[in-house]
């Protein structure tokens, strides 16, 4: 059986959405720093990314977006109507110097991965995951769709039903509107109720294969750890996919400042462990996450999950420098890091009480998976 590969790029260390937005903190850099630090990230495990061609994204993006974003990236500007149309130059899909270099870059990484995935194994993608764009308009700072153009590549290489799991704090309304009417894509959501996008209802399900769960602000470990055992797992088991695609956004963790919900780092810990092992071929992707140490944190762990490393219960000088030297600039929630920030990668577990409502949402949902 081939090493699980992580695949990454250096353009995510000196690129930024901006001094404003969410995405100035570093989070890729951090995550190939940290697992360096840990000795877990060797050279023969990883993989430069490529940049995708345009050409290779119009499979889901339109030409004429691919051409805007191209433009804007060149010009550094973009006028009133490609900002009405392709939603460019916007708060949230800020002008920056490499705008179209960026995510073209992780949309290489996705197809790259369905490449190599074409005889099994396991990839990990952490710049992945940028699940709102749609095919002629960026959205909730994401450009590209990489998750979308991730599943078309497994497909040309060989996987006929691909299962799609996303454990962000948003839902995945980019991808859910690419695959809803499609029989073999399985899309499972866990994702916080009345968060933007505010989609991915309860209800819908598309022909079938869409399973949403909005949880509570607050939800935690014990409400995900039903949602894993009750629906994801049991869902993507009856569907028998020959492929997985896991998005793995940190951005529900407790710490972070974009959702309400109270998820340990374990909690995604334990999806990542759990779906190991039920389809040929795993690919693994980043998503949201804008607090730069819990994103650190949390996605390094990842990548012990995938490796089988053990996580130590006080990291070593190398990897704490790693998380001492992160900056959180023009934020004001976090002056001082507390110091389990620097010293661990892993959460002290967050439990509490299920409530009747989360428990009729995953019932109701599993009760739907025997038509899988």
């Amino acid at each position: 059986m081939t090493i699980p590969r992580f695949i990454g790029s250096e353009i995510y260390r000196h690129s930024s959405y901006g001094p404003r937005h969410p995405l100035r903190v570093p989070r890729v850099s951090t995550v190939m720093d940290l697992t360096r630090a840990m000795g877990w990230l060797p050279d023969a495990q990883y993989i430069t990314s490529p940049r995708a061609k345009p050409a290779a994204l119009h499979s889901f993006h339109t030409p004429d977006y691919v051409t805007a974003l191209q433009q804007a990236e060149a010009s550094q500007e973009v006028s009133d109507a490609v900002r009405a149309r392709h939603g460019l130059g916007t708060h949230d899909n800020p002008v920056f110097p490499e705008m179209y270099r960026r995510p073209a870059t992780s949309a290489g990484a996705a197809l790259l991965a369905g490449e190599l995935l074409k005889d099994g194994g396991v990839i990990y993608t952490p710049a992945g995951g940028t699940h709102h764009g749609f095919p002629d308009r960026a959205g909730g700072f994401c450009y590209l769709n990489d998750p979308v153009l991730a599943i078309q590549s497994l497909r040309r290489n060989g996987a006929r039903r691909v299962a799609y799991v996303d454990i962000d704090a948003h839902h995945p309304d980019g991808v859910e509107h690419a695959f809803a009417d499609d029989p073999d894509t399985l899309l499972i959501s866990t994702h916080e109720e009345n968060r933007w996008p505010r989609t991915g209802a309860l209800t819908d399900v598309g022909v079938g294969q869409i399973f949403n769960l909005p949880l509570p602000k607050g939800a935690h470990d014990d409400d995900m750890a039903l949602a894993r055992d009750t629906l994801i797992l049991p869902a993507v088991q009856a569907f028998a996919p020959d492929a997985i695609v896991l998005q793995c956004g940190a951005d529900a963790v407790e710490e972070d400042p974009q959702s309400r919900l109270s998820l340990s780092n374990n909690a995604h810990w334990a999806v990542v462990a759990a779906l190991m092992g039920m389809a040929p071929g795993l690919m693994v992707l980043g998503g949201g996450g804008y607090n730069p140490w819990s994103v650190g944190r949390c996605w390094t762990g990842v990548w012990a999950m995938l490796n089988g490393h053990v996580v130590p219960d006080v990291l070593p000088a190398p990897a704490q420098d790693v998380l001492r030297a992160l900056r959180w600039d023009g934020q004001r929630r976090v002056k001082v890091p507390p110091a389990h920030w620097i010293t661990t990668l892993q959460d002290a577990p967050r439990n509490g009480p299920i409530s009747d409502d989360v428990r009729a949402r995953v019932t109701a949902l599993a009760a739907r998976v025997r038509s899988l």
